[in-house]
């Protein structure tokens, strides 16, 4: 018997399963869901690459955002988790200085290993993403050699899930794996993957989408000193709250985007710039509110509704932690909605700037409102403008929901969410 076929059996052991059933909840079907995707990726990989080596599993979920809009690059606070939607490959090593990445739907990637350094040329790709992890682990010291991935996913590009922070967690946990002896902790795997991100792809994000990937479960995330962020687990299980967590893709494309989520930060930083600060989580929010008038001439108004924005919404986060503690789910609902308000009316990531007839986010989120009946919480999820809203709909109203907002916004739009390790 081959290695595929002793993985393939393997697969369907009782430690497994259970292994299974922690990674990606109880719920009815997962077994045979999660087991048939693992079996089509080894088969794929010894289609691809035909040698019977030992292939090591990996895998990453992807998060969703449950508290603090644009709060993490103001080294602010978040309430993040992961998710039962994730990026898994199947890894075995090549013998040769080439990491090869083969991703279903997308061309394959090759990445020299002898040439690290940053390429103009792939900014806004895969490639720099791959480039960018490899980087930080050389520079940690640890000697890399080539190997072949075939990877898939379940988190959606676009679903507002983090499936770029899922994949830069994926492969900074295969390097570990491979070439670090798995010493390099989940949070500066987080930490990496932000690096790989700003510095090699280009996009000036924050640290919550890879924390939350990378540690996983529900967690509250303190960024005030972000090369030591307080990472708490928060003991609360969704799953008998009385609602159930969805997202709900508002059809609109993130491409062409990025200078809009660039903005938020470069305007928040402008007005922390005016008190001679780098971020906001620096600045006196008193002498923010005495000062607003000499801020306006300086940077404008939408840079100072966007800090009111980050001093609401990182008191907001740890007022959400204390309502789930308390399980008071009434309250924490509460606080979803002022925070959808918030991010709509003061942070302003729902409309794209001069869109006028194209507001895709804007109806989801109007018509999740009208559908939720003053019942649940919705709110824009992530960096905004396109993707996903994120919803809390109470379970005996699910169904229906999803009916009636999949006839308006189209088939299978609605994502069922269960919040993973």
């Amino acid at each position: 018997m081959n290695q595929y076929a002793t993985m393939i059996r393997n697969l369907k052991s009782p430690e497994v399963m259970e292994r299974l059933m922690h990674l990606y909840g109880r719920r009815d079907g997962m077994l045979v869901e999660q087991t048939g995707r693992y079996i089509g990726l080894l088969k794929r990989h010894e289609e691809l690459f035909h040698e019977n080596r030992e292939v090591l599993m990996i895998s990453a979920p992807g998060r969703t955002e449950i508290g603090g809009n644009h709060t993490d690059h103001q080294h602010g606070c978040v309430i993040a988790a992961a998710v039962d939607m994730t990026t898994t490959a199947e890894v075995r090593l090549n013998g040769t200085n080439i990491i090869r990445i083969d991703s279903e739907s997308y061309k394959p990637v090759e990445i020299d290993l002898g040439d690290l350094t940053i390429k103009e040329a792939e900014k806004n790709t895969t490639a720099a993403l791959i480039r960018g992890v490899a980087a930080a682990f050389a520079q940690r010291g640890y000697k890399l050699a080539g190997f072949d991935a075939k990877v898939r996913s379940t988190v959606l590009p676009g679903s507002g899930l983090s499936s770029s922070a899922a994949f830069e967690v994926l492969i900074g946990r295969i390097l570990n794996g491979l070439f670090a002896d798995n010493a390099v902790s989940a949070i500066e795997i987080a930490q990496i993957g932000q690096y790989a991100e700003n510095v090699y792809y280009g996009k000036p994000s924050g640290l919550m989408d890879q924390m939350a990937s990378s540690v996983g479960g529900l967690v509250f995330i303190d960024f005030h000193d972000p090369k030591t962020p307080i990472v708490e687990k928060v003991d609360y299980d969704f799953a008998h709250s009385g609602y159930t967590l969805c997202t709900i893709d508002s059809g609109a494309d993130h491409a062409d985007l990025t200078d809009e989520y660039a903005a938020m930060p470069i305007e928040m930083k402008k007005v922390a710039a005016f008190f001679g600060k780098e971020v906001l989580r620096e600045v006196d929010e008193q002498e923010f509110y005495a000062k607003i008038a000499e801020i306006r001439k300086e940077t404008g108004d939408r840079a100072v509704l966007r800090a009111i924005h980050f001093f609401n919404e990182n008191k907001r986060v740890q007022l959400q932690v204390r309502a789930l503690r308390n399980d008071n789910f009434d309250a924490f609902l509460h606080y979803v909605n002022e925070s959808g308000m918030a991010s709509w009316t003061l942070l302003q990531n729902v409309i794209p700037a001069g869109y006028i007839e194209k507001q895709d986010m804007a109806l989801t989120i109007a018509l999740c409102q009208q559908l939720l009946g003053g019942e649940g919480a919705v709110r824009v999820h992530g960096g905004g403008f396109a993707g996903t809203a994120l919803a809390f709909v109470p379970n005996e109203k699910f169904e229906q929901f999803k009916t009636a907002i999949e006839a308006a916004l189209g088939s299978g739009c609605c994502h069922k969410l269960a919040i993973t390790e």
